[in-house]
């Protein structure tokens, strides 16, 4: 019966059926915890028993060889009754690793499976971002086409403001030289004029002293 389990384990991990499922889950349950130390100390247990029949089986077939006869009908009941365990043990321990084998490349395709897919997902997002990125390049582009239009109307427009600020101070400084050569006239007109009113003081006071001459 065990055998049997076993071989039907093994069947519903080969085909995917929605049994799998529920096995993969009972045999992941097994696995942790305290799970794999009792496996062991099962699968140590039949190998013994196992080991033990085979010592058996081994033993007659030496005694029997030294007695030099044939075999007695005891020990033919015990060589059929020790093969029958070793068979079944040995079968069960090789359908137990069967059945682990299984279980552990099935969770390493499904592992895989999911790796790939992950890859594939981050491949897609990475190929839409690099369309959304060339999209984005090209906004770029356009605003910096127009950014630089507009440095060059401001440049432009700076290059005027800066020719008309020069003619500007050249007319300031040809005010300055003209204001300052009117300051120089007028400055000469004012020596002028006070020797002139120099010039008529002494005029009038000869004049006052030979009125006064006459007079006397």
């Amino acid at each position: 019966m065990v055998i049997a389990a076993e071989m039907a384990l093994i069947l519903t991990l080969i085909f995917k059926t929605p049994l799998r499922k529920l096995v993969l889950m009972a045999l992941d349950k097994v696995k942790r915890g305290r799970g794999p130390v009792m496996v062991k100390t099962v699968a140590m247990t039949v190998f013994l028993l196992f080991a033990v029949s085979v010592y058996s089986m081994v033993n007659i077939q030496n005694r029997t060889i030294e007695a030099g006869g044939g075999i007695n009908p005891t020990d033919q009941v015990l060589m059929a009754k020790h093969m029958l365990e070793a068979s079944l043990l040995g079968f069960l321990l090789f359908l137990s690793l069967m059945i682990d084998r299984l279980h552990h490349y099935i969770r390493e395709l499904r592992l895989l499976r999911k790796t790939m897919e992950a890859a594939k997902k981050q491949n897609r997002a990475h190929e839409d971002g690099k369309n959304g990125s060339a999209e984005q390049v090209k906004a770029l582009e356009q605003d910096i086409a127009k950014l630089k239009a507009t440095i060059k109307k401001l440049e432009s427009e700076c290059k005027t403001k800066t020719e008309e600020a020069e003619a500007a101070e050249g007319k300031v400084e040809a005010l300055k030289k003209q204001s300052e050569g009117f300051l120089m006239e007028y400055d000469h007109l004012l020596e002028e004029n006070q020797s002139l009113r120099s010039q008529l003081e002494s005029v009038d006071q000869s004049l006052l002293q030979s009125d006064n001459k006459k007079s006397m």
